[in-house]
């Protein structure tokens, strides 16, 4: 199927190439916990995690995610015309439960008419070979995508940001996920308390070594009710001006293979939550922003790719 080239390999395209039409993200949330909230790691949370696990908050209005999946569906296929959908399991961790109700989860939608992948957002903390077993159980009919929090490689941000595990926590995870037949999307945060752009640059190249199957690049914001907000409101931090934002972006993309899949470029906050910065309500202006950036370097997507001699990732299914 011919697309039109672009700039950056962005998720649209590959579903676009591999589904021929469009395929649309579900947001599920199956009320689940953290290890980093509910006292396994620690308590209290990421600094920029708020009550609803960076959710939807769906499931305490409906607590049952196949009807949340179902209604979903409904809307999107009436509004948009849309046929085939990602059941994407996204507030908290969704690895971080007894293995028989996480089966019966994913169980609950992965048959729905029309689902063609599952999508499980989770800490690299949460893994063990039982869970990624019942995750590979799905991929010989399914899609189906691991979505692990990174942020950062720097060990000093990440406890900053009280995310209570360490970077080579967080390989150790990314190793033995990698021995499965599952598509790795690493989450990273631009903005983070106390990182340069040196800081950002490292950990790009680093994810480029690690040559995962997507990326998410998250812009830091400040939802309400969090330790972040605190933060900004005694004078502490501040967030990134758009522009700035907008180049780091393309500095990450430039040193990512061309092949990695870029699910996300920006942080998409709830307004009525949102404490600053402003502009983070305009994500199509901040995605504006970045590819006009990139076309007057000019520059795309993998220009600084260096291939390392040995990496520990798996060419994308």
């Amino acid at each position: 199927m011919h697309l039109p080239r672009m700039r950056y390999h962005s998720f649209n395209r590959y579903l676009k190439g591999r589904f021929g039409e469009r395929v649309h993200k579900i947001v599920l949330d199956a009320g689940l916990s953290c290890p980093n909230r509910d006292g396994t790691r620690a308590t209290g949370g990421c600094i920029y995690c708020n009550a609803r696990g960076s959710g939807s908050g769906m499931w305490q209005q409906c607590p049952d995610v196949r009807t949340q999946a179902q209604a979903a569906m409904r809307m999107l296929s009436r509004r948009q015309g849309v046929r085939r959908f990602i059941a994407y399991f996204q507030s908290f961790s969704n690895t971080h439960a007894p293995l028989a109700d996480l089966r019966a989860l994913y169980e609950s939608v992965v048959d729905l008419p029309g689902v063609v992948g599952l999508a499980v957002a989770t800490r690299p903390d949460c893994l063990d070979r039982a869970r990624l077993d019942l995750l590979a159980g799905y991929a010989d009919r399914l899609m189906v995508w691991l979505e692990l929090g990174l942020q950062t490689i720097h060990d000093e941000t990440l406890q900053r940001i009280n995310r209570s595990h360490t970077y080579s926590e967080f390989l150790a995870g990314y190793q033995l996920a990698r021995h499965y037949p599952l598509l790795l999307c690493l989450h990273v945060i631009i903005g983070l308390p106390g990182e340069q752009r040196a800081q950002v640059l490292q950990t790009a190249r680093e994810v480029a070594r690690l040559r995962p199957d997507g990326i998410k690049i998250h812009a830091l914001y400040i939802p309400r009710g969090t330790a972040l907000e605190q933060l900004y409101r005694d004078g502490f931090y501040a967030p990134l001006a758009q522009c700035d934002f907008a180049g780091l972006a393309c500095d990450f993309l430039e040193v990512l293979p061309a092949d990695t899949v870029v699910q996300r470029l920006t942080g998409d906050p709830e307004p009525a939550e949102l404490v600053a910065p402003e502009w983070a309500r305009n994500k199509q202006a901040t995605l504006n922003m970045i590819n006009r950036e990139l076309a007057l370097r000019p520059s795309w997507q993998g220009i600084k790719y260096n291939p390392p001699e040995q990496s520990s990732g798996t060419p994308l299914a």
